[in-house]
Formats: structure tokens, C-alpha cells, sequence
């Protein structure tokens, strides 16, 4: 038996990297999960991997409301209901000084990060979580802990993702749980930038002396969905090897 047995989780973002692994802990414990991203051919592999009498997929844009519904809809139709969700999806199309940052970027970012990630959780608590004991957990970053120069509007938008966490979990207690994590940089196809060719480097300011792996976050993110976590609600767990100890991000 598993301790995710009969539960339903949506996870955006899932086809790889963190949202993939969380994807497959959950499956691991026993849930069943619908996941999305917008590629077919790398959720199709994803399914394959998860087991299809466990998982399905969903593709389309995060921030499509017609594909939010489509995905929900799935969820409750394929598998009988909605117990979680996490939001992984995120986006960084540039990099560069806020003070420089193109409108249309920002705004695209804050649209898919912060916005979509609100949609979610909306139409998530109206298919029906607070009757279920459902629980959220939004993946933010440690970049929305701090300045991170060069990715600052994506920590800006991570920022929102917090304070977004706490005022859904205020709204939507007692019924739902809604939680987030913050990570430092895991190495992960969306991260590359940050380290490929210079790790080395990377990793000093990190107590533990490594980057994060996505399953690094797919466990603490099992936890917080879990009813080990059944009194914590609007916190946002730091995983991050330590290194925003010694004042990195």
C-alpha cells in the first residue's frame, strides 16, 4: 500500500526535470497523475515511462485556460477526481538587468509563472480538492528569496509565487493546503545556462558541494502533499544545498 493509494495529482510542467520526478515519486506512492507540458512526443515517452494505467497527458500551453480545463477535466473523468496539485511550469525567456527587460517579455513571464499558476489552483479548487482534503504545492525558486542578478524578473515572478501561496492558502483553508518549495539551481534542461561548462565553479558557495537533481525536490514536494504535512499550509520549503546560507542563490 501505497500512502498516495487513490489519489489524483495534476502536475504542469511534467515531461521532464523536476516535474517529471515529481510525477514519478507520486506514482511511486501509489497515485495516479495527469501531467502536461507542451510537447506530445516527450509526454507520450513520459507516460511510457510512468506506466499508462497510471498516468496521461495533457499538451498545450500552461497559461491556455482551454488546456487547463481540458487537463482537470482528464483528471476527474480518467481517474475519477482531483486530490493535488502542482504547479512546475515556469518560464525564462531572457536574461539580462530588469531595467532592460523587454515588456512583452515580462509580461510573458509573469503571465505563464504567476497567472497561470492562479488559473491552476482556481480551477484545481473549484474540480472539487477541498472535498477531498486536497493539497498545492507551487514550485517557486530561491531567486524569489533574494536578488539573482540576470534571471531578476523570473525571481520576481517566483516572489509573486510566494505571496501567492500564502494568500491561496489563507482563502482556501481548511479544506486545502496550498504550500511551495524554493530550489536552489538542479540540473535540469531549464537550468543548464546556469552551470553548463563552469559546475566547478557553481558549486563552491554550496555547503553540500553539488547542484540539486530533480529528485532532490520530487521528495520534499511528496512530503508537503502529504498528511505528514496536514498542519503546514502558506509555507515555502528552501532546498538548496545550503547555499543561500553562505549568500548565494
Amino acid at each position: 500500500m501505497g500512502r498516495f493509494d487513490g489519489k489524483v495529482a495534476v502536475i504542469t510542467g511534467a515531461s521532464r526535470g523536476i516535474g517529471l520526478a515529481v510525477a514519478q515519486r507520486l506514482v511511486d506512492d501509489g497515485a495516479k497523475v495527469v501531467i502536461t507540458a507542451r510537447k506530445e512526443p516527450a509526454l507520450t515517452e513520459a507516460v511510457q515511462a510512468l506506466g499508462e494505467d497510471r498516468a496521461a497527458f495533457v499538451a498545450g500551453s500552461a497559461d491556455d485556460e482551454s488546456h487547463q480545463d481540458e487537463t482537470i477535466a482528464t483528471a476527474v473523468e480518467r481517474f475519477g477526481g482531483l486530490d493535488f496539485l502542482v504547479n512546475n511550469t515556469g518560464i525564462n525567456p531572457v536574461y539580462g538587468p530588469v531595467k532592460d527587460m523587454d515588456t512583452g517579455a515580462a509580461n510573458k513571464i509573469m503571465g505563464v509563472n504567476v497567472l497561470g499558476a492562479l488559473a491552476w489552483a482556481s480551477k484545481a479548487h473549484t474540480a472539487g480538492l477541498a472535498e477531498r482534503n486536497g493539497a498545492i504545492v507551487n514550485i517557486a525558486s530561491v531567486a524569489g528569496i533574494r536578488p539573482a542578478p540576470g534571471i531578476g524578473m523570473y525571481g520576481t515572478s517566483k516572489a509573486a509565487v510566494i505571496h501567492l501561496t500564502e494568500e491561496l492558502a489563507v482563502e482556501f483553508g481548511p479544506g486545502v493546503r496550498v504550500n511551495a518549495v524554493a530550489p536552489a539551481v538542479v540540473k535540469t534542461k531549464f537550468a543548464t545556462a546556469l552551470y553548463e561548462g563552469r559546475e566547478d565553479e557553481v558549486i563552491q558557495p554550496y555547503p553540500l558541494k553539488r547542484l540539486g537533481a530533480p529528485e532532490d525536490i520530487a521528495g520534499p514536494v511528496a512530503f508537503l502533499l502529504s498528511q505528514d504535512a496536514a498542519w503546514m499550509t502558506g509555507q515555502t520549503v528552501v532546498i538548496d544545498g545550503g547555499v543561500t546560507l553562505s549568500g548565494g542563490v
